[in-house]
Formats: structure tokens, C-alpha cells, sequence
């Protein structure tokens, strides 16, 4: 209901308010930063693990972003993989970007990388019927297991 009703109508860009915030990681679900690029969870996730990879510098044009850049945005969502494979065991994944308002892009002018755990079952009678979401864990439980993973270093 937070994101229906709009409660986060903060000015700016969300993923430099949080960016900008280093001190508040655990607050703003910030999992890894690189020099490059961050790992953010979705405070409104379509499942459990719900992650966004973003790169630091702010652009929506996937085309403007320096091969450096878009090469640390797959690096670190192969990362991302590895730790909800290693944490949550999902049995698959949906990954994507939604560049543009037309293609989806609720925040149109700072592109990001959607990664969503899968699991055999997960789409029950509440999305489809109910047009509501219902997470099995609760949102700070997951950072701190996804965090310990991150903190572990690896691929």
C-alpha cells in the first residue's frame, strides 16, 4: 500500500538518496556497494529477495553508461546470484530491465537491474486474483541473510 499510495514521494532520485546515505545501509537495504555500481533490495519486492543492481552515476539511458559501468552491473548481478542461490535456494530467476516509463520503469530516470527469486508455486491466488502481494519473510530478516553473504566476499 506504501508504493500504491506513494509514501516515498521523497524529491530526487530514490537511488541517489540512498546512495548518499553510507552511513544508513541497513536502513535504505543497500547490500554491496562497488566503485561502480550497488546492490539495493526492493522495499516493495515481487518475492522474497527482490534486488536492484544500479550504477552510482545517475542516468536512464542504458546506451550513456561506459563500458566499465555496464560491465560492473553484470558482474555484480552475477553476484547476486550467486548469493540468493548460496542463501534463499531459488529455483529460478526473472531478470530484466524496464527502461523507459512505456516499457514499465517506475523509476524511469535512473536505470536498474531487477533480479527476482523464483520458486516452483510462488504465484498464487492473491497476485492474480487479489492484485496483492504476499512475501513469506519479513524484509530486514532477508537483508541480514543476503548481507552475511555479501560480507563473504566471492565470485
Amino acid at each position: 500500500m506504501a508504493y500504491i499510495k506513494g509514501e516515498d514521494s521523497e524529491d530526487g532520485c530514490f537511488f541517489c538518496r540512498k546512495l548518499a546515505e553510507d552511513d544508513k545501509d541497513a536502513d535504505n537495504y543497500v547490500l554491496h556497494r562497488s566503485e561502480l555500481a550497488f546492490v539495493i533490495m526492493n522495499i516493495f519486492p515481487y518475492s522474497n529477495g527482490h534486488l536492484m543492481i544500479s550504477p552510482r552515476r545517475h542516468t536512464g539511458d542504458f546506451l550513456d553508461l561506459s563500458e566499465e559501468e555496464a560491465a560492473e552491473l553484470m558482474r555484480l548481478t552475477r553476484r547476486c546470484f550467486q548469493v540468493l542461490g548460496e542463501t534463499l535456494q531459488p529455483h529460478g530467476f526473472n531478470v530484466g530491465l524496464n527502461l523507459g516509463e512505456a516499457a514499465g520503469a517506475g523509476i524511469s530516470d535512473h536505470l536498474h537491474v531487477h533480479l527476482v527469486p523464483r520458486w516452483k508455486g510462488d504465484t498464487n491466488f492473491m497476485p492474480v486474483l487479489a492484485d496483492v502481494k504476499v512475501i513469506p519473510d519479513h524484509l530486514t530478516h532477508t537483508y541480514q541473510l543476503l548481507k552475511g553473504s555479501f560480507a563473504k566476499g566471492g565470485h
